[in-house]
């Protein structure tokens, strides 16, 4: 997959994200789970933007662990959202999936950048 590719990639997942909480109930508890899912969400595409124009191998790979650390963390509000009663499985699964294959991805090449640094 190109860097162009992943960027398509990442925003999409960003307006999934963005739709889903939109669909949220309006209780104080789906507002901050929400928001919180917005904010990792979005910060996935967002930092593998940032990544893109590394100035070094260790800006790329610092930058590529924070992408690791937002998808990951927008996992577990996604988790937390359907295990609350909040949302169905059914209606984040492949956005689960997604955001696992694009966490897969960055961690697949976080490795690659440092065994070739």
């Amino acid at each position: 997959m190109t860097r162009e590719e992943f960027k398509a990639r990442t925003k999409a997942y960003a307006l999934r994200v963005i739709k889903v909480v939109d669909a949220l109930p309006r209780d104080p508890v789906s507002r901050t789970l929400g928001q919180q899912l917005v904010r990792s969400g979005t910060s996935v595409a967002a930092n593998y933007r940032s990544s893109v124009r590394a100035r070094s191998p260790a800006d790329f790979i610092a930058k590529m662990g924070i992408v690791e650390e937002e998808c990951d963390e927008s996992l577990l509000w996604m988790e937390l959202l359907i295990e609350s009663g909040r949302l169905k499985s059914a209606r984040l699964d492949g956005l689960i999936r997604e955001g696992g294959e694009i966490l897969a991805m960055t961690v697949a090449s976080i490795k690659t950048a440092r065994r070739a640094s």
